[in-house]
């Protein structure tokens, strides 16, 4: 699968100047555009759209100091409708404006061509299942917060300590199939999974009906599910899980992910530095 993602890749260096579709680089990538843009993000660190952007602003820079176009045609040929809207985006990146970069000679920024290597530690292992589930619901209490991939989401917390005791009992006495107890839901994530994007945050329980009027309700379709386990410090450990099965599962197991929720069932030490979690990720087969 590396070798089709940095496939993927070359065609964006080579199409820098056009219109990149990610219906095409998921195409090159054999994947889905959904699991294209999940597992790019988690390798590279950035998301799709944002190395896109830098890349093309690296290569406008180069041009912009050679001189050998005026800057509107720089700035169209990258694909902004305007000089303003080059300029803007050229100073946020390289600190300067074009016109200064080109009478002063200026130092500019780089982002460097990406490609991907399987780096083989072989020290630990990923323990893992695959479930089959029918239909089912999540019924808790529903929040919009932003992305946070490391630390503690300060907003999540606010919001878990905002529910009271007899919701929480309420909400606890529906669970009725696995993953059972209390889950952190992620859904409606932005594709790009970059820092500060948002996302419905689901404090719930997994149950076969849809719960009381007064409490939110996701409905997830039958599907595939990959069971992943893991112990460690907290919330480090993870977040470190979700980089893992994204940047060392997917690319060497026949399957990639699909739309659906995220579902992580976490166990906490009395002094909630260590805790023992099970994160369903959706996923679909793909052909060998």
């Amino acid at each position: 699968m590396l070798e089709r993602l940095n496939e993927a890749l070359e065609h964006v260096e080579s199409h820098l100047d056009q219109r990149i579709e990610v219906t095409e680089l998921a195409r090159i990538a054999v994947t889905s555009e959904y699991h294209f843009r999940r597992i790019f993000s988690a390798l590279a660190g950035i998301s799709l759209s944002e190395y896109v952007r830098r890349r093309r602003l690296t290569v406008a820079g180069a041009e912009v100091l050679a001189g050998e176009r005026t800057l509107l045609e720089i700035a169209v040929r990258y694909g902004y409708g305007s000089g303003e809207a080059f300029a803007r985006a050229f100073r946020a990146m390289h600190g300067v404006g074009p016109g200064e970069a080109r009478r002063a000679g200026a130092a500019l920024n780089s982002q460097p061509r990406m490609s991907f290597r399987l780096v083989i530690e072989g020290s630990s292992s990923m323990r893992y299942r695959v479930v089959e589930k029918e239909q089912f619901h999540v019924v808790g209490k529903k929040v919009r917060v932003p992305l946070v991939h490391e630390g503690m989401n300060p907003r999540i917390a606010e919001f878990i300590r905002g529910i009271d005791k007899e919701t929480m009992r309420r909400i606890t006495a529906l669970s009725d199939q696995e993953p059972e107890g209390i889950l952190g839901v992620s859904d409606d994530i932005d594709p790009s999974r970059a820092e500060g994007t948002e996302l419905d945050y689901y404090h719930a329980v997994v149950t076969g009906s849809a719960g009381p009027e007064d409490l939110d309700a996701l409905v997830v379709p039958a599907g595939t599910w990959a069971v992943f386990e893991n112990s460690g410090p907290f919330p480090q450990a993870l977040q470190y899980l979700w980089r893992d099965v994204y940047t060392q599962w997917f690319p060497s197991n026949p399957y990639q992910s699909r739309p659906g929720p995220e579902m992580l069932r976490t166990r906490l030490s009395r002094d909630s530095a260590h805790a023992d979690a099970e994160l369903w990720i959706p996923v679909e087969r793909t052909a060998v």
